[in-house]
């Protein structure tokens, strides 16, 4: 399974409620436009993945405590996770329902991209596989089984109701998962801004991906990189920029796009100016 973790999404643990298993697992679409610009650009569907987890989380009607699906499958063969394992979906149209499947999204709609590729039948059958290795039924169903809803879609459903096969009975062949992107903007805020004040939340979540190859480096203990840019971190970075052949002014430990890709060349992150 090609899989994109929250953590690489920059999200907290999933607020969603605990559930062990169920019936099995639903599958969806969005039922709306998806742009067909994101079958030639896998970073499209990370961001609509996360246009999605933020839509959710702003709908007060429903009052969702996460993205409502348990994981989403992509057309370049990825599995985007949402709520994860053993976590009750919020997809499935009631509470009966919800505590019944699990839920696994397609990131295609009702216009633009509407044909699911073989790699996202591939990733949508990992996701489906992961599932029921962690407490799903072997049910595999589409929305509209108990629901009324076009959902999801009509070739979708069409291989749902085949069985969901797995495209060619193997697993897809598919490029290695997308290397995290650190924002150089966003990591010199959150310079500026740590240390914070206790219970104030990280500043921002690609402080964690500098920290962790800043701990490789044999530079930060592990137990100081906490996700905030604060002062163990910033001794570290000057450290790193020493290293680097950087001193005085160069060397203060605010992280500059040089140093910062030296950094992410040496440890598989990319930078973003």
């Amino acid at each position: 399974m090609q899989l994109v973790t929250r953590q690489q999404l920059g999200w907290p643990a999933s607020a969603a409620p605990l559930q062990a298993s169920t019936k099995g697992v639903k599958v969806h679409y969005t039922g709306s436009a998806v742009s067909t610009a994101l079958a030639k650009d896998h970073q499209r569907c990370i961001a609509l993945w996360r246009d999605i987890r933020a839509a959710h989380l702003a709908n007060k009607q429903e009052n969702y405590s996460d993205v409502a699906y348990n994981y989403a499958a992509c057309v370049h063969g990825y599995v985007l996770e949402g709520r994860g394992r053993g976590r009750r979906t919020g997809a499935n149209g009631n509470q009966t329902l919800n505590k019944a499947h699990y839920a696994v999204l397609g990131l295609i709609g009702s216009s633009g991209l509407t044909e699911p590729t073989d790699e996202l039948l591939g990733a949508i059958r990992d996701a489906v596989e992961d599932l029921q290795a962690h407490g799903a039924g072997k049910e595999i169903k589409g929305h509209r089984d108990g629901y009324a809803t076009t959902c999801p879609g009509g070739p979708l459903y069409a291989w749902v109701q085949k069985g969901a096969p797995r495209p060619g009975g193997t697993k897809p062949t598919t490029p290695k998962p997308p290397r995290p992107v650190v924002d150089l903007s966003q990591l010199v805020a959150a310079r500026k801004a740590d240390p914070p004040k206790p219970g104030t939340p990280v500043s921002y979540a690609g402080t964690k991906t500098v920290e962790a190859a800043l701990v490789a480096e044999g530079l930060l203990k592990k137990s100081l990189a906490d996700g905030h840019f604060g002062t163990a971190t910033v001794t570290a970075y000057a450290a790193w920029q020493r290293r680097c052949g950087w001193s005085g002014d160069d060397a203060d430990g605010t992280p500059g796009i040089a140093s910062l890709r030296k950094l992410g060349a040496r440890r598989s992150f990319d930078v973003k100016e």
